[in-house]
């Protein structure tokens, strides 16, 4: 098979697909993997390092959607690069398709056979590829956070931690996923009063064992969220519904009750966020107010640590690649159910059940396509 990768275009989105390692792997199992020129730049990588393992250097990303029977990416594709796509061409990356119809919409057109990281899942429920950025994204939100909290950013004036004598920040964290676990782990670290927010009991034992008397759990309803909510100095969105719109538990009523300058991180903002005053913002304009609430709603928080998010990523997304190219599309997906549960899109059919929902489009099993 011939696999490409190309530069992401999404604003200061610095990762990209395979690094040399997994084009190494590829290579040597026989396939040819075309490389954009620059592409691995914003991650340290330089072309002389794609070449020694094996890739082909092409002078655009025209080139690479030409010629590639699989395009390995990270982020969905932008306007300018969905024409570039052809049918029956394989699309892996981060598609978080349920907020997006219009883009849903160009890869049923174009028959393209999209592969989403976040809904390759396995029989328990886990989600190996979307892990890695969750735990980067968890842990970046209180970063963010705490740098948004203070007085020039716009934020309250707040130190997480505060100092003897004066108590610390108020941290709730709606979600006791991956992401919510790393956000609690770093608000922890900082010396943060952490909530989180959970609607299984059963997480709310995991948490309590991982942290003990760290943190507080509550249970998720309306009434513990507000009144979590009004007191919080920083709220991170955590929440995750696999290839679903997340579920809006923040209303636009709750918001306007929150101190003035604390701070919202919606990380679920991929999925449309969990707070209804959400937009998806950018690494280049990462902030706006509402209500005099500062929202950090960054669309690819991972994207400006690259160098961590790049290797962390493609640790969990070659093993999935290499199937494909392997075995090919049929046989791989036809094997393994995990990668069955990937597929979003195929032959112009929304084949992912939560993304349909999402846009009251029809939904066609994959099983039938095949």
């Amino acid at each position: 098979m011939r696999v490409g990768t190309v530069r992401e275009l999404k604003d200061n989105e610095f990762r990209v697909g395979l690094v040399p390692g997994g084009v190494k792997t590829l290579h040597e199992a026989g396939h040819e993997v075309l490389v954009e020129d620059g592409a691995g730049e914003g991650s340290g990588i330089g072309n002389e390092e794609y070449e020694a393992a094996g890739a082909r250097i092409v002078p655009s990303a025209d080139d690479v959607y030409d010629r590639a029977d699989m395009i390995v990416k990270v982020k969905e594709p932008l306007d300018s690069e969905v024409p570039k796509l052809h049918e029956g061409q394989i699309l892996f990356t981060y598609l978080h398709l349920a907020p997006l119809p219009e883009l849903t919409e160009a890869l049923l057109e174009r028959k393209v056979t999209g592969v989403a990281y976040e809904t390759i899942a396995t029989e328990d429920g886990a989600l190996p590829l979307l892990t890695p950025m969750s735990e980067v994204a968890g842990r970046m939100a209180i970063q963010e956070g705490a740098h948004y909290l203070e007085k020039p950013e716009g934020g309250e004036g707040v130190l997480m931690g505060g100092v003897p004598g004066v108590a610390p920040a108020e941290v709730v964290i709606i979600g006791g996923g991956i992401v919510g676990i790393n956000a609690a782990k770093m608000a922890v670290g900082m010396g943060a009063r952490v909530t989180v927010i959970e609607k299984s009991h059963s997480k709310m034992q995991y948490l309590d064992d991982l942290f003990a008397s760290l943190i507080t759990t509550l249970m998720s309803n309306p009434l513990t969220i507000l009144e979590s909510v009004r007191r919080a100095d920083l709220l991170v969105g955590a929440v995750l519904v696999p290839g679903a719109s997340a579920p809006k538990l923040v209303t636009r009523e709750m918001v306007r009750q929150m101190k003035r300058g604390a701070v919202i991180v919606d990380v679920s903002v991929d999925q449309g966020g969990c707070i209804e005053t959400t937009h998806p913002t950018t690494h280049s304009d990462p902030t706006y107010v509402v209500d005099g609430v500062v929202h950090y709603c960054v669309a690819n928080m991972p994207g400006a640590v690259p160098r961590t998010s790049t290797f962390a990523l493609t640790n969990v997304t070659l093993p999935y690649a290499l199937r494909i190219a392997q075995d090919g599309f049929n046989t791989a997906v036809g094997t393994d159910p995990a990668l069955h549960r990937g597929v979003n899109v195929y032959q112009g059919k929304v084949t992912c059940h939560p993304v349909a929902a999402s846009q009251n489009r029809p939904y066609t099993p994959l099983t039938t396509l095949l």
